[in-house]
């Protein structure tokens, strides 16, 4: 399977899993900063139905700062359409992506997706539920690709990671940092939420990097 293909189904299994959620989980604060679930599912189909020059000129009038273009875009969208007409747009680009989503490398784009999955599910406390081989290809992604959305390459630079529910593991030397594969990407990600489900003697200085607050270990 490509990873075209691969990204294709994932965002398949994505609209199926949230279809289900309910108004309020909708309106909830997902993990990403000052957007609602219902922000980051607009967000994604920004993604596959924004151009480069529409991206352009949204910078510009944002003063130059794509983060803060990207949220305006994001809530705009998700202020005029519902999550259910969102997730049939979804279905539609996904198979046929204009503009960024056409040329975004797909191996991250999945990243980027299953990472904004995981913003939603944490967030609301559903347990998610993706394949083995998707998380672990995003892993892998992570450790060893620049993503300029997920910045989970440089936290994870001189760590040991090691996943305890699938057959994972990244790095000879470090400090270890290991938990379940779904709560490390999210947490490589720049998500502190899932920090205190992680173990190892790495932990720290991976919070270090992400969170300016102490953590909190259950147990």
């Amino acid at each position: 399977m490509s990873v075209r293909e691969m990204l294709c189904r994932n965002d398949e299994r994505f609209r199926t899993v949230v279809a289900g959620l309910g108004s309020d989980e909708w309106a909830h604060p997902s993990l990403c900063d000052q957007w609602s679930n219902h922000d980051v599912l607009a967000h994604l189909v920004v993604g596959y139905r924004c151009g480069p020059g529409e991206m352009l000129r949204e910078i510009a009038r944002h003063g130059g700062l794509f983060d803060r273009a990207n949220s305006a875009m994001a809530r705009a969208l998700a202020e005029i359409h519902s999550p259910d007409e969102l997730l049939d747009e979804l279905g539609q680009l996904m198979y046929r992506p204009r503009g960024l989503g056409r040329v975004f490398p797909p191996r991250l784009l999945l990243g980027d997706h299953i990472t904004h999955e995981l913003d939603i599910l944490f967030a609301v406390e559903r347990v998610p539920q993706i394949p083995d081989e998707m998380l672990a290809t995003v892993l892998n992604t992570q450790v060893a690709l620049p993503n300029p959305f997920v910045p989970a390459y440089r936290n994870s630079r001189g760590l040991r990671l090691r996943t305890t529910d699938i057959d994972w593991a990244h790095g000879d030397s470090g400090p270890v940092v290991e938990g379940r594969a779904a709560e490390l990407v999210s947490v490589l990600g720049s998500r502190p939420r899932m920090l205190p489900a992680l173990r190892g003697d790495g932990v720290e200085l991976l919070a270090s990097r992400i969170s300016p607050r102490p953590i909190h270990r259950a147990g």
